[in-house]
């Protein structure tokens, strides 16, 4: 007699849930998702409402901000605060070149000083990568102080009253310099290194035709944050300059509302010298800020794409 092939009987709901897709863990219901979206809808509005007020008070002629106050649509539109802050003669001009010209040659510098600073730190055969790394490690947590900072600057450098204040001071930054050795040493396999080195490549070599192109992503990040806080940095100008033709464009801003402000307390004092009406208003004050932000934000989306990835990648490794 033959026997029957012994078949195997699975559970009813067993077979049920095996013939269901898998449920997707990190997935969120519809309903969730449109939450989340209105809610981030509602942090972009309020994250670009500011900036709108702004350039919109800009472009408002002063009469209308005065009768009407601040509003989402100006009802007379002017220009007379770019008039006024581009005239001939303006400072601003003078103060927008020496910006940027700062900020682009501290960036290139910022640039070449971490690589320079950071590659050694990757390669196993340095000798004294551990010291090196303890040094910069170091200056993150301490630093000699505001004196010394000043008399190495005036006396030592001597870069007082000159454009290398603008930028050299910024141009070195201990914590990039982590954030870039985590990148190179996470991104760049040692086996590519080990190739060009038996191929004949030299150091110099290997870092500007290997390493170089694929730590894109990390260069980039290091180059907007340097930009920015260049472009931002106002206290090297205060601590360091004494030459109005080379004052940056934040230090201008921040001297010329300091005299604005002084102006308008002691107007009183000074009939017939000082008329009111004349002095700079909230226009010409939003049309320094818009003037201020205008560039350097326009460096985010030609950054967004290596940002996110060389930030998070350099940061979260050791």
């Amino acid at each position: 007699m033959k026997s029957k092939p012994f078949r195997k009987v699975l559970p009813i709901s067993f077979s049920r849930a095996k013939s269901k897709p898998a449920r997707d863990m990190l997935a969120i219901s519809p309903s969730t998702n449109l939450v989340l979206n209105i809610l981030m809808v509602i942090l972009v509005i309020l994250t670009l409402a500011p900036f709108y007020i702004i350039i919109i008070t800009s472009i408002t002629s002063e009469a209308s901000l005065t009768e009407n106050g601040y509003r989402l649509w100006p009802r007379e539109f002017s220009f007379n605060a770019y008039t006024y802050l581009f005239r001939e003669g303006s400072i601003i001009i003078t103060a927008y070149r020496n910006t940027i010209i700062s900020t682009l040659l501290g960036t290139i510098l910022s640039v070449i000083l971490i690589t320079l600073y950071a590659y050694p730190l990757t390669r196993s055969n340095f000798r004294f990568s551990t010291f090196f790394k303890f040094f910069a490690f170091f200056t993150m947590l301490f630093n000699g102080g505001l004196v010394s900072y000043y008399m190495v600057m005036r006396q030592i450098l001597q870069i007082h009253n000159t454009m290398w204040a603008l930028f050299l001071p910024s141009s070195f930054s201990p914590f990039w310099v982590f954030v870039l050795r985590t990148y190179i040493k996470t991104h760049v396999p040692e086996e590519l290194i080990e190739a060009a080195r038996i191929d004949g490549a030299n150091e110099w070599r290997i870092l500007l035709q290997v390493v170089v192109p694929l730590s894109v992503p990390g260069l980039a990040t290091v180059a907007l944050f340097s930009a920015i806080g260049i472009w931002n940095n106002f206290f090297n100008v205060l601590l360091l300059v004494d030459n109005v033709e080379l004052y940056n464009l934040q230090y201008t801003i921040y001297s010329t509302l300091n005299n604005i402000r002084f102006l308008l307390e002691n107007a009183s004092r000074m009939q017939g010298v000082v008329s009111l009406a004349e002095l700079p208003s909230q226009t010409f004050r939003m049309a320094m800020a818009v003037v201020t932000i205008g560039p350097i934000i326009l460096a985010y989306p030609f950054f967004q794409r290596f940002f996110v990835r060389g930030l998070t990648i350099g940061a979260i490794k050791g």
